[in-house]
Order: structure tokens, then C-alpha cells, then sequence
């Protein structure tokens, strides 16, 4: 599948994945500290963003999805930063692909299976009618009901777009995410991967217990884990000085 894209900088490869009901916009300013020091791609992924939809959603065409990205794009000693779902598909590639990868950060999730837990904004989503919503601040205030939280429903706004004059609609595959969310919590095991790798979980965030460094530590030997303060899931855009300090630090070691 050839994936949407948009690239920064130069110098070595470093491809960044965003999460779920994510897109690639989410990671424009993140990519901006990065690209004086690497080439970023930053990547839709499938059934996400500009990407293409397809009835097929999982880890494992995701990773396949990355592997044509590098092929087509002739790209080999890259650097990825994968966040959550992006972080799952970044560490299940790198596990199969140890040769093609040099170092790996980890943004706010663990290789072990999570249980579902998106029930909530997927229905949200599933219950907003484009007929009779036909605005921005329409959705933003149907959501709000429900959700009622304002950072959680405006990076879900990042999703919408118009589909026709005076019909909005939204981009990621909505009914193939919500068939398949059971998926996306898979663990992420395959094999061992011995090279470079940073986890860097939030403060507030509950991704990453101190339970679960053992299995890091099993999955990912040469792998360390960072706490960043100030910051929950959303790592990236809740601290971004000290998410984008983490990076190049680890990188330029």
C-alpha cells in the first residue's frame, strides 16, 4: 500500500508513526526540532490521515506497509519514533527487520496486549450524523456531550473533512477501526530486538507500568525507559521541549 507521507530535512532516515485516530499532522511541530538533524518522514497510516482504506487492519499489515515505504523509498538504517498504535507497529517492525533499523523510540506503550478500552470515542464518533451535523462547531458540540473532555475531542476534530460541499465526513476507516480495535492491543513479541531503544512514557500516563519493565527488558535488552514530567498519553504535545530533548539525546549518544 503506498502510504501518505510528508517529508522534512535531511540526513539519516527517521520515520515517525502517530497512534490511533491519529494522522501525520499531529507530528508537523515534533518534526520541525528534528529535521536540522535527519531526513523526517512523517507517515499516514493505513485506513489513518491520506492514506488509503482497507478492510484489512492489523499489526501485520502494518508492518508491511512500512517495509514497501522503506523499499520504495530506498531507505535503510532509518530511526523510528512510534507512538501507541505507532509505537506497537514500529516495535513489531523492528523485531522482523532488526537490519534495516538503528535506533528505536517507543512514545507511551509497551509490547504486552492491552484490553479494549476505546468504546467510548468510537461510539461518539459512530453516533455523529453528518446530515444533520454539518459544521465544525456542530460535531465539536455533539462530542462534547458525550465526551465532555476538550483536548480529547479537539484531537479527534483533526479528523474531519469535507467529503462533499456542505457534507463533512471523517478520514480515518471508522467501521474497519471499530471491527478490528481488538486488534490494535495485541502484543507486539515476535522476537527479540537488540538494539538501541528509549521507551518514554508519560508522568500521568498508566501505558507504561513499572510492572512491565521486566518485559521490556526481555523484548528489548538494550532498551532504557524515561519518564517525562508533565505529560500523559499524548507525550509528544503535552511536552514537547522535553519529549524532543529525550529524542536527540538519545539519538546523538
Amino acid at each position: 500500500m503506498e502510504l501518505n507521507y510528508k517529508k522534512f530535512g535531511s540526513g539519516q532516515p527517521l520515520l515517525i508513526l502517530h497512534g490511533l485516530m491519529g494522522m501525520l499532522d499531529n507530528w508537523q511541530t515534533p518534526a520541525k526540532y528534528f529535521s536540522p538533524h535527519f531526513e523526517v518522514f512523517l507517515i499516514d497510516q493505513r485506513n489513518h490521515g491520506r492514506s488509503p482504506h482497507s478492510d484489512v487492519f492489523n499489526y501485520d499489515v502494518l508492518v508491511e506497509d512500512l517495509f514497501e515505504f522503506l523499499f520504495t523509498h530506498h531507505l535503510h538504517d532509518v530511526n523510528i519514533i512510534g507512538h501507541s498504535m505507532g509505537g506497537k507497529t514500529a516495535m513489531k517492525f523492528a523485531q522482523n527487520n532488526p537490519n534495516l533499523v538503528d535506533k528505536l523510540i517507543i512514545a507511551d506503550i509497551a509490547p504486552k496486549s492491552y484490553p479494549i478500552h476505546h468504546h467510548e470515542i468510537l461510539e461518539a464518533l459512530l453516533s455523529v450524523n453528518f446530515k444533520l451535523l454539518n459544521s465544525r462547531g456542530a460535531v465539536e458540540k455533539h462530542l462534547m456531550e458525550i465526551l465532555h473532555v476538550k483536548s480529547i475531542v479537539q484531537f479527534l476534530l483533526k479528523n474531519l473533512y469535507w467529503k462533499h460541499k456542505g457534507e463533512l465526513a471523517w478520514r480515518i476507516n471508522l467501521p474497519i477501526i471499530e471491527k478490528n480495535i481488538g486488534l490494535i492491543g495485541a502484543a507486539t513479541t515476535d522476537q527479540v530486538y537488540d538494539q538501541p531503544t528509549l521507551f518514554i512514557r508519560g508522568e500521568k500516563s498508566k501505558y507504561i507500568q513499572d510492572s512491565d519493565l521486566e518485559l521490556l527488558n526481555e523484548y528489548f535488552p538494550q532498551g532504557k525507559v524515561s519518564t517525562l514530567k508533565n505529560a500523559g498519553h499524548w507525550v509528544h504535545a503535552e511536552n514537547l521541549d522535553g519529549f524532543t530533548k529525550l529524542c536527540l539525546d538519545f539519538f546523538e549518544a
